[in-house]
């Protein structure tokens, strides 16, 4: 772990230790882990009502000029051809040579000359490195990792608490349109970790103390809810979404991941294709991230041997918690594909062998994509 002398901080970094936060160490960054209120009422008002969660960790790098979004496209899985301006869209960056996953990221389709990228805090350095080792002369790359916050407003009264601020929402899922507050820009996203309808805010860091504490006294009525990366993980978890550098990594490709939709097949171009296609070519990949479902009272952490039998081990747990809303143990594992969905495998808690049943995630319903 860095030296907490070293580690970035938020631009209203004073307001959670205000609240009485508890930080930890997260991709170079002191970020909330929890608050006074605990894990488990974070997760429920966000299932419930209304959860704010202080993100800006994450990266925000701009790419400008004539191409912009043509280059993107080239480079990065997903296909831009696929959505349009003023749309959102999840791809990756892989290894051109391997098809490994660099990181995962939300491309912002601005025009066709303005791409914002939201890369995870930990893999920003290395996304900016490979962009800029092949960016053309016309194009600029702005790194704008510690200028901007990032705020992400979820839950089913995602939408009263921003209109109480009058700030746009109701648009498409995955979709971004500009609002002003204090008289400044803000960008508004219909995006979200979470699984629930919500929204990612991104607004500059003069502005971003002010907006936090509007946002908690507009969803005062809703019981909003600080919410900090203890939650993200367990709301995350819940709806099998992946975190670079646990359940998809340099090691792992889109298609191990389950994330091969995320990838323009057809597209002639992006990091990794050729080797990607080829492996896409064969009987399909070997190992695929699956979720595993408690059937007793076990909870899976990352590390955590999965097993056939006690001989025969199958994988590692790379994400596992305690689902607050199933009251289960639920985690993912990169197992192999002759295990089929419903089978039941053992993993090794703390020396105790504990059943649990393969399923395809996520392992609740949400409202995510509800208009």
């Amino acid at each position: 772990m860095s030296d907490n002398a070293s580690l970035l901080t938020s631009p209203i970094h004073e307001r959670h230790v205000e609240l009485g936060a508890k930080f930890s160490e997260f991709g170079g960054w002191s970020m909330p882990l929890e608050y006074a209120t605990g894990v488990v009422k974070e997760h429920a008002a966000v299932r419930d009502g209304v959860g704010i969660f202080d993100v800006s960790h994450l990266g925000k790098v701009v790419l400008n000029g004539p191409g912009a979004a043509e280059y993107v496209n080239a480079t990065l899985t997903n296909d831009l051809g696929r959505i349009g301006h003023g749309q959102a869209q999840y791809t990756l960056c892989c290894d051109d040579e391997t098809g490994g996953i660099v990181d995962d990221l939300i491309a912002y389709f601005h025009t066709d000359e303005r791409v914002l990228l939201i890369p995870n805090a930990a893999n920003t350095p290395e996304v900016v490195r490979r962009l800029q080792a092949t960016l053309p002369e016309q194009i600029t790359l702005t790194d704008h990792h510690r200028d901007y916050a990032v705020f992400a407003v979820q839950g089913p009264k995602s939408d009263e608490t921003l209109e109480g601020l009058g700030l746009p929402v109701g648009h498409d899922y995955m979709s971004f349109v500009e609002g002003t507050f204090n008289d400044t820009g803000v960008v508004v996203c219909r995006t979200g970790y979470t699984g629930e309808r919500g929204y990612e805010l991104i607004v500059d860091n003069d502005t971003a103390l002010a907006l936090w504490d509007a946002l908690l006294e507009a969803g005062l009525s809703y019981g909003i809810t600080p919410c900090g990366l203890g939650a993200r993980d367990t709301l995350r978890t819940e709806m099998g979404y992946p975190l670079h550098g646990q359940d998809i990594s340099l090691a792992t490709t889109p298609l191990e991941g389950r994330v091969g939709w995320a990838v323009g097949w057809k597209k002639p171009a992006f990091w990794g294709r050729e080797v990607l296609l080829a492996k896409k070519a064969e009987e399909g990949p070997k190992r695929t991230l699956r979720g595993l479902l408690a059937t007793g009272r076990g909870i899976p952490r990352p590390g955590m041997r999965v097993l056939l039998t006690p001989d025969v081990p199958l994988g590692e747990i790379t994400s596992g918690t305690f689902s607050p809303t199933l009251r289960k143990g639920i985690g993912l594992a990169i197992l192999p594909d002759f295990v089929a969905d419903g089978a039941e495998v053992s993993v090794d808690v703390r020396g105790r062998q504990e059943v649990f049943t393969v399923v395809k995630p996520p392992f609740v319903d949400t409202s995510v994509r509800e208009s």
